[in-house]
């Protein structure tokens, strides 16, 4: 996120000004303060809501993006950020998702199922574990012997390029979250064939840029 915005042509899209997670050691703080932007450990305790709100008025946050979070957020930060807080779950929801469904045990998942295909998928925050309303999503291919870590490396590497794309056409308001909980704007919906381009990074990521909009 941070390399995709630091990019000239991107940079007034949007900043990536606070990170935040409930574990001390998480390696994103320390990213995030080598940066020079602002690092904070979440309290998730009894005050967690109040703490949430606090922290997002105080750093004046419009956009909300959820990586790795596990915790389920409160309902008046989901209800307050609706339409501006979006989550990335390493599967093609719904398949594979909801509480539990998180790191390997995702790709296990895929894997005991015998599907072939997988994915991010970037979705709206709402009160339910991977519920909210899908804003896009990347199939990739799962092979015959693949490993849970083949999976999720081949998962991540569209999800790094898929998540910031998606942060930019919201920020610049391509995407919409409509009252029946519709997405309106462009959305993506990645064929696998386009996956097999991922020996050009380029190629996927000129793919993703236009269907989002922002070609």
């Amino acid at each position: 996120m941070l390399e995709y915005f630091a990019h000239s042509a991107r940079r007034e899209a949007a900043t990536v000004v606070l990170v935040a997670s409930n574990k001390p050691d998480a390696g994103a703080l320390g990213i995030a303060r080598d940066a020079g932007i602002e690092a904070r450990v979440l309290d998730t305790g009894p005050e967690h809501e109040a703490a949430l709100l606090h922290l997002f008025d105080e750093q004046e946050i419009d956009i909300v993006v959820l990586g790795g979070y596990l915790r389920l957020i409160p309902g008046a930060v989901v209800r307050r950020y609706s339409g501006r807080m979006i989550n990335v779950h390493p599967a093609l929801l719904p398949a594979f998702g909801g509480p539990g469904m998180y790191g390997a045990r995702v790709h296990r998942a895929v894997l005991t199922a015998g599907v072939r295909l997988s994915g991010p998928t970037v979705h709206f925050v709402d009160d339910i574990y991977d519920h909210g309303a899908i804003i896009a999503q990347w199939p990739v291919p799962v092979f015959p012997g693949d490993t849970e870590e083949a999976v999720a490396s081949r998962v991540l590497y569209a999800e790094h390029r898929l998540l910031p794309r998606v942060v930019h056409a919201l920020a610049i308001d391509r995407i919409r979250l409509m009252p029946d909980g519709r997405v309106e704007g462009a959305t993506l919906r990645g064929d696998h064939t386009a996956f097999f381009a991922l020996d050009n990074q380029a190629t996927l990521e000129v793919a993703m840029e236009k269907t989002l909009g922002l070609d």
